[in-house]
């Protein structure tokens, strides 16, 4: 590795390790805790990459990423940061930072990125302009950074925050992933509010926006060449997933951009014959897949304390987590994913007492749900997926070398599915709001499902 390399951190740790280990690779280093020092520097012509932290002593490392660029087109710049939020990826990729690293951050990683700057300094004989996204889009990413929890140090998340950035501003159709709870709608959200249709429309639309012959037409003029979310287009019907291919199909270039949100896995779904091959296809420019909070647990105690000083922010009384309930945190399963995270932080905040959250108090809000474990293994004949194997064994013997008839699947789905939501439904007295919290789908989700499995909802007791 070739080269002079700027690093700007007021931490003298990471300036130590960082001037260390490029030199070693072979690059000049100056080192600076000052963001006025970077500046000038640059302005002297010094360096062929710039690592900058974004908190400073004397300012921001993002908001003085314009000036970089304006004083020196071409020259990279690395952005690493403690503020793991999308927020930062955004800015910084809007700012035209070369490459965003959050905080504790790999340090052969970071030197792999490094090399690859430097390399790509020296073939580039001119970089493309900067984009000015101006005060308007600095205001909003401050405030926007305090209320979406879209926030993660983990590696899964990271990338989902660069990818996020990176499609923002183009017109693809993007079809976005995961559990229920993870914060799809969410991510939805981000890309319109951060990209170039920010200032117009952003609508949720519903099977009944495309009734009629006036629907899909009134569903576009509302959008004003906004964006349209499809929220969990894996349970609209055949009829209505057939009037949005009409719509998108009528489309044109300055419409607004269309974007869906599944719980299911449409590719599983089409090929069982209960989603539509070129509704798929048509909502899959982009797929991004949103990681469940057990593939993040790294990211546990961060959003906890996010969700934490937001419940301060709301008037309620300041808590904080001890280390056997963050472990503890750590182990659980989370069903229900990030928005369950939230309900009980917010629970813990308004029915304990004491500044500090112990293990046992969350232990009795968490109840007896079982800590992260594999699904198969361990013999405990017990557990679910233990009782289920030996019901669907049993089932495939009992035809005697014969496969059983086709659509398997669903039918299995449906064995398991009606129990649970009967059973949800009467420990929550009929009262479908708590009854989808509980089980962490939409409630329109669970109203559909409680209507095509024919479930009968009544008023009780509660159980629980």
């Amino acid at each position: 590795m070739d080269g002079t390399v700027l690093v700007a951190d007021d931490d003298r740790t990471i300036r130590t390790v960082l001037t260390q280990a490029l030199t070693r690779a072979g690059c000049k280093v100056h080192a600076t805790s000052s963001l006025m020092t970077l500046m000038r520097w640059v302005e002297e012509g010094k360096g062929d990459l710039v690592i900058s932290d974004v908190v400073m002593p004397d300012g921001n490392g993002l908001e003085t990423l314009p000036k970089i660029t304006e004083t020196r087109p071409g020259l990279p710049v690395i952005i690493i940061s403690a503020q793991n939020t999308i927020m930062t990826a955004i800015q910084a990729t809007e700012k035209d930072a070369y490459d965003y690293l959050p905080k504790p951050f790999d340090l052969p990683d970071l030197m792999k990125r490094a090399a690859r700057a430097l390399d790509q300094k020296r073939r580039a004989a001119v970089a493309p302009p900067a984009r000015d996204t101006g005060a308007d889009g600095e205001a909003r990413a401050t405030v926007a950074q305090h209320d979406l929890p879209l926030v993660g140090r983990t590696a899964a998340m990271q990338a989902l925050y660069r990818l996020v950035a990176r499609v923002m501003n183009t017109d693809l159709p993007v079809l976005i992933s995961g559990e229920s709870g993870t914060g799809k709608s969410l991510i939805a959200r981000a890309i319109h509010d951060f990209s170039d249709r920010r200032t117009l429309p952003f609508v949720v639309a519903s099977a009944d926006d495309l009734e009629g012959v006036d629907g899909p037409s009134t569903l576009l003029a509302r959008a004003k060449g906004g964006s349209i979310l499809f929220d969990e287009v894996s349970d609209l019907s055949d009829e209505a997933q057939a009037r949005i291919v009409r719509l998108l199909d009528t489309m044109r270039e300055n419409d607004a951009r269309v974007m869906a949100t599944s719980q299911r896995d449409l590719s599983e779904k089409m090929d069982a014959g209960d989603f539509r091959q070129d509704l798929f296809y048509r909502l899959g420019g982009v797929s991004i897949s949103v990681p469940s909070l057990r593939e993040r647990v790294d990211d546990i105690a961060l959003l906890a304390e996010h969700f934490l000083i937001r419940a301060e922010r709301d008037g309620m009384p300041l808590r904080r987590l001890s280390d056997d309930a963050v472990e503890l945190m750590r182990a659980y399963s989370w069903p229900g994913n990030v928005r369950q995270l939230e309900n009980t932080i917010r629970r813990l905040v308004v029915t304990g007492q004491g500044e500090e959250i112990a293990r046992a108090e969350l232990q009795i809000v968490l109840g007896n749900q079982p800590a992260m474990e594999p699904l198969t293994g361990g013999g405990d004949g017990d557990r679910l997926s233990a009782s289920v194997a030996k019901h669907l064994r049993r089932y495939f013997d009992l035809h005697g070398g014969v496969l059983p008839p086709p659509g398997l699947h669903a039918r299995i789905l449906r064995e398991v599915e009606t129990p649970l939501l009967e059973i949800a439904l009467e420990a929550t007295g009929g009262n479908q709001a708590k009854c989808a919290d509980l089980l962490g789908i939409n409630r329109n989700t669970l109203r559909k499902k409680v209507s095509d499995l024919d479930i009968r909802v009544t008023r009780r007791r509660k159980l629980m």
